[in-house]
């Protein structure tokens, strides 16, 4: 029988033997580690994809194909469309098997993955930008291929591509280190999920394999509620390697046999997978690489006493967006909540809620500014590594007869966008200072350096993850005798902060608007 009559998945068990041939000149086989995280939990197992040649598992998939194109192919040329990583495999590929490849990336591509295609393709490749998005570029190639004849590299709709991401399951299985229980696999197009679920589903049948999308971006879900491959309307970018429209049609013929469900997952849960990532094997993950322990914690309880299995699939991510990344990791309202919260506008009331309310609550934003005579509006995000102590905080606010609102989530707190009127103002001076991360901090600065008249007109603050906390505070006092009384006695250092400096005239107009 003629291999292109055999049922898909044949074909594709087929296939991924053809590559174990093939792929190995272009790169080694990756780790399997264990990753071990405090409590209780399922036993979990990382395949190790960002410790591959271009620091992603897309170089198996697009050498495998390269090195099986005719003399004739690979004289007219290669062209793809990619958000990054399988670029640098085409790239890879094409420098070892010395053919020109042309790759059309979206302009939003993260300069760390168009420097890196430059590096693994050198003179046989060229980028060319085009578009906002995977669509676009798409189309950019698949014009190129009609007027230039150039073989067209899909980075994840083709046998040979899927067949090539598999050997990652080959791996796996030759390890030893199996059976698993779960396999947990991120979904862009569906190329790794389809490949390597056909190759564990081979070996181990009673495997469950889970596939994992972001919330933002759930492709293949829509394609198997739908009975088919269908455009979603838009894609959310922050997990850019797997920002896919619509799901690969022979990935999903694949992937409606071998996957037992969909999970979704949110960028603030992708977020928390990478730092665990990092306290656990001190790595580095992109935000699709950490999509399937995003669903592995998400799920923890339901899986204790398991062996689970995810795929690291890449460390390709812009250093500029491990800032936002930081940023991101406890904004899940299951362990953030951010609260408003109504006091009297007058010296010494934001002490006496942190007496009564926020006492050995962790802070993690504060936002403050003053706009009315007699009210307060302060807005605190507090973390808690256990929910229940969140779910506390409410009736100790009512207690105290407290009028508050729950703004988690909302809009102006995530863009810090503060309002301060500086009419209301008399005296006012504004620091920065710097306060040691550490419970109490903030309280014992208010209870013993901001005393007498002194009145918080002004309060940004924000938990940056270092051993300090970096704060722009304002203070408006009575008469500019009280004020310059104390800018001159304050300690540059003092029990739980260090003073930076005092906001020049110049800057605090710029702030208040007078």
């Amino acid at each position: 029988m003629d291999c292109d009559e055999l049922p898909l998945e044949r074909q594709l068990r087929q296939e991924i033997l053809f590559a174990r041939e093939r792929i190995y000149r272009f790169g080694k086989p990756t780790p399997l580690e264990r990753l071990d995280l405090p409590g209780p939990g399922p036993e979990i197992w990382v395949k190790r994809e960002d410790l591959s040649p271009i620091k992603a598992y897309k170089w198996r998939g697009a050498c495998n194909r390269m090195a099986g194109l005719t003399p004739a192919e690979a004289r007219r040329g290669v062209v793809t469309a990619s958000a990054g990583n399988h670029a640098q495999g085409v790239a890879l590929a094409a420098r070892t098997l010395r053919i020109q490849a042309r790759v059309y990336m979206p302009r939003s591509t993260p300069k760390v993955k168009q420097a890196a295609v430059l590096h693994h393709g050198g003179e046989f490749v060229e980028i060319h930008l085009t578009g906002d998005s995977y669509d676009e570029a798409v189309s950019a190639a698949r014009a190129d291929e009609a007027s230039s004849g150039a073989v067209y590299i899909h980075a994840y709709d083709d046998l040979k591509v899927m067949a090539g991401q598999g050997t990652l399951a080959d791996e796996i299985v030759l390890s030893g280190r199996g059976p698993f229980d779960f396999a947990y696999l991120q979904i862009g197009g569906g190329g790794m999920a389809a490949g390597v679920s056909t190759w564990l589903k081979t070996y181990w049948p009673d495997i469950e394999i889970i596939g994992v999308e972001g919330a933002g971006q759930a492709s293949m879900k829509a394609a198997l509620e739908a009975g088919k491959p269908v455009s979603l309307d838009g894609v959310d970018l922050f997990c850019d390697g797997t920002a896919v429209r619509k799901a690969g049609e022979l990935p999903f013929l694949i992937c409606q046999q071998t996957l037992s469900k969909i999970e979704t997952v949110t960028n603030a849960e992708v977020s928390q997978a990478i730092r665990s990532l990092w306290e656990g094997l001190r790595c580095v993950s992109e935000p699709s690489g950490a999509m399937g322990l995003a669903a592995v914690l998400k799920n923890r309880s339901a899986l204790i006493g398991k062996r689970v299995l995810i795929v690291l699939c890449g460390a390709n991510i812009d250093f500029l967006q491990l800032g936002l990344i930081a940023q991101s990791v406890g904004k899940d309202t299951k362990n953030s909540r951010t609260i408003r919260v109504k006091i009297p506008e007058q010296p010494g009331s934001m002490l006496n809620l942190l007496d009564s309310c926020f006492d050995g609550l962790d802070i993690t934003d504060f936002q403050y500014g003053k706009v009315e005579h007699r009210e307060a509006w302060p807005a605190f995000t507090i973390h808690a590594d256990d929910p229940e102590i969140l779910s506390r905080l409410p009736s100790k606010l009512d207690a105290q007869g407290l009028v508050w609102e729950d703004l988690t989530g909302a809009v102006d707190i995530a863009f810090r966008a503060i309002p301060l009127r500086g009419d209301l103002l008399k005296n006012a001076a504004f620091l920065r200072l710097d306060f040691y991360e550490r419970p109490g901090a903030l309280h014992d600065f208010l209870g013993q350096r901001i005393q007498g008249n002194a009145n918080l007109c002004y309060f940004n603050y924000r938990q940056s993850g270092e051993r300090i906390g970096r704060a722009l505070i304002g203070l408006d006092f009575p008469s500019p005798y009280e004020r310059d009384a104390l800018l001159m006695t304050i300690p540059s250092q003092g029990d739980g902060y260090r003073l930076c400096e005092v906001l020049d005239e110049a800057t605090r107009m710029r702030l208040t608007g007078f």
